[in-house]
């Protein structure tokens, strides 16, 4: 019976920690889009290229 109260304590533990640790990685960006960096040099930039023209007054 020991035993078994012993299991379920470890179990709780191991649930909290993977639930905190989780979090903290949802936190510190470790699930942000991984796939938007490779598409985004297909991007037109040809505006930010360009001088920008001065206006005659």
């Amino acid at each position: 019976m020991n035993t078994i109260f012993f299991l379920i304590g470890i179990g709780f533990f191991f649930g909290i920690a993977a639930w905190l640790l989780f979090i903290w990685a949802v936190k510190s960006g470790q699930f942000d889009d991984t796939e938007a960096p490779k598409y985004r040099m297909l991007d037109d930039d040809d505006e930010t290229a360009r001088p920008a023209k001065k206006k005659s007054q």
